[in-house]
């Protein structure tokens, strides 16, 4: 019998809380990953030479567990991320991981550490799963050995204090990712690479940094690690997948529910900068945020305010409706739903 966790729900925010347990397993020389199974959370030994720390040969995902209003644990859509990862993998020269072998492995650790999931309505449980190549590698060349984790951590709601429309630099200094590059792979490098257009925006004022196309600066790609939408009219517009662009489990489902829900009209094309600026909302979509207004966008130092700075009508309205099927407040009719 699993004991409750003396944790300050209210004061939890959005980083690391050690856990129970994660798990851990490796493949071999021919690709088939072993048994793995449930290891004490904690530091793990890697070779200094591992692919993963000298070339960058790694990926991960991003998901959440939470206590719903029907009192029990529940994930969102997790076949999503088990596809997702498994694309990664290969883009990135790594064994593949097979859907229900990743499903077996994200429900052990949800379930041993399921003291560790939030009160309904006071956070949730945030699941890393990885993927490195973790065996000495001098040359620059696949690994021979690959580990496959997943740990967990509380995170208390990414907004405790209400919501606050971002305000964006549109750069035009940095992409986030290049043509027929690795941009809709959720790899390591894709992230490091934001954070130094990051911590100037920041140090500028700004909340965080618009990407445009790198083979079309009036082309918008992503917000940071969040994808983009547009809402003009009846018509709700993201960027189409390039190749360049994430496809973020959020993202789809905000299609999804905008059309069948909404009534809305979708349309996945390119993006002109320049429409945002005309534009009735503007909102970034991810697991980690669910949906954020973008209230400013600022170009050629020129700041273009989106409804007058603030959060659009549609953009909540698709929020409330999403998290309401997060917590199972709302009918599951998409069978999006997945018990522990």
């Amino acid at each position: 019998m699993l004991q409750k966790q003396k944790i300050d729900w209210e004061s939890l925010g959005f980083g690391i809380y050690p856990t129970r347990s994660m798990w851990k397993s490796t493949s071999n020389s021919n690709g088939q990953w072993d048994e793995g199974g449930l290891i004490p959370y904690g530091n793990i030994e890697i070779s200094p030479a591992a692919g993963v720390l000298n070339y960058g040969q790694g990926i991960f995902e991003g998901m959440k567990a939470h206590h719903s209003s029907k009192d029990r644990v529940v994930l969102f859509r997790p076949d999503m991320n088990a596809k997702r990862i498994s694309r990664s993998c290969k883009r990135l020269c790594m064994p593949e991981i097979p859907e229900d072998y990743f499903m077996n492995a994200i429900l052990e650790v949800v379930r041993d550490n399921i003291d560790f999931v939030p009160p309904y309505k006071m956070g949730g449980l945030y699941i890393r799963p990885v993927v490195w190549g973790t065996a000495p590698t001098l040359g620059v060349a696949p690994a021979s050995e690959y580990t496959f984790i997943i740990y967990a951590a509380p995170v208390g709601p990414y907004f405790k204090n209400g919501i606050k429309p971002l305000n964006l630099i549109a750069s035009q200094s940095y992409h986030r990712a290049a043509p027929k590059g690795i941009g809709n792979a959720k790899a390591i490098g894709n992230y490091s690479s934001t954070l130094l257009p990051v911590k100037e925006a920041k140090a500028s004022g700004f909340d965080e940094v618009l990407y445009l196309r790198a083979d079309n600066e009036q082309l918008v790609e992503e917000v940071g690690s969040a994808n983009i939408f547009m809402l003009k009219g009846n018509q709700l517009v993201t960027p189409r997948l390039t190749g360049s662009i994430l496809d973020g489990v959020t993202r789809d489902s905000v299609l999804k529910l905008a059309q069948d829900k909404l009534g809305l009209t979708i349309k996945e094309s390119d993006l002109l900068l320049e429409d945002l600026f005309k534009a009735d909302e503007v909102f970034c979509t991810g697991t980690a945020v669910v949906i954020t207004p973008v209230g400013c966008i600022t170009y050629n130092k020129i700041p273009y305010k989106i409804n007058d700075g603030n959060m659009g009508k549609v953009a909540s309205q698709i929020r409330k409706l999403l998290i309401s099927i997060q917590l199972e407040e709302e009918e599951d009719t998409l069978d999006w739903i997945h018990l522990i």
